[in-house]
């Protein structure tokens, strides 16, 4: 995921915060704000210090971006977006965390149908 593509500053994610909506599932909560004549969508990524030390929790971030990678084409562009990681993302493989960030942003609204996909 390209670093003009997250969401950085301390002031967007109280934004997104305050005036975003949340969806939640085990692993993950999604805060979105929707942003139009925006061309991508952005996303920021929390990891609480309560999940491990900061080995762990960049390697659950690095994990995270890897999935919105996999996702990229199917994500709303007109979007910001915090996703939060809970305690089980710890130990979840990768393809199972795609999974859940996947079944979390279907909750939230955020992913448009392609025809191509093996769903």
């Amino acid at each position: 995921m390209k670093k003009r593509y997250r969401v950085k500053s301390e002031r967007d994610f109280k934004q997104i915060f305050k005036v975003g909506k949340s969806y939640a599932n085990r692993q993950f909560v999604v805060y979105v704000l929707e942003k139009k004549d925006q061309q991508h969508f952005r996303a920021g990524i929390s990891v609480s210090k309560k999940l491990g030390n900061a080995v762990v929790r960049n390697k659950i971030k690095r994990r995270i971006r890897e999935g919105f990678l996999q996702l990229e084409k199917q994500i709303k562009p007109d979007v910001d977006l915090v996703i939060i990681a809970r305690q089980p993302v710890v130990n979840l493989p990768l393809e199972m965390l795609v999974k859940n960030m996947t079944h979390v942003l279907t909750v939230a609204g955020l992913l448009i149908k392609s025809e191509d996909s093996d769903d």
